[in-house]
């Protein structure tokens, strides 16, 4: 398989999609930061890069699907491994584990060359780290339960 222009692009844009997503995780002091989400992300769309090649059987359009749900699969490994579990039934690092899983989605849209929806999904995904942040606590502010108390 030759690498063209192309394929580097959809690489290039994976690492740095992933890789802004994983800055966010860094900078609040998460298990997973830019390396993680970055190499995530261009898992994803190295994948679906080697399963969309000429040598892939053209008479089988379903070869990609499978390949998308195998990475999807294999990505919900690596969100239980930043998945901990403290007392009682408090569990942490569930948002650091979802953005690795869309992070995911995002590397394989980088993958298939879907720019538009890749681009508005890292920024959809910054967003709601930066402003769901906010507005958790502003909302858990004005509901009176403590942060020891939400699960």
């Amino acid at each position: 398989m030759d690498v063209d222009l192309s394929s580097l692009l959809r690489m290039a844009a994976a690492v740095a999609a992933g890789g802004a997503i994983g800055f966010n995780r860094d900078i609040h002091g998460k298990p997973t930061g830019i390396r993680a989400h970055a190499l995530v992300s261009l898992g994803a769309a190295l994948l679906v890069i080697a399963g969309s090649g000429p040598h892939i059987d053209a008479n089988d359009p379903a070869a990609a699907s499978r390949i998308i749900q195998g990475i999807v699969a294999g990505v919900g490994f690596l969100g239980a491994g930043v998945i901990l579990r403290g007392t009682g039934a408090r569990v942490y690092h569930l948002t650091t584990a979802a953005s690795l899983w869309v992070t995911t989605g995002i590397g394989v849209l980088c993958g298939l060359g879907a720019w538009t929806v890749a681009g508005i999904a890292t920024v959809l995904v910054l967003v709601v780290l930066v402003v769901g942040q906010s507005l958790d606590k502003w909302l858990y502010g004005i509901s009176g339960i403590k942060d020891d108390d939400r699960e």
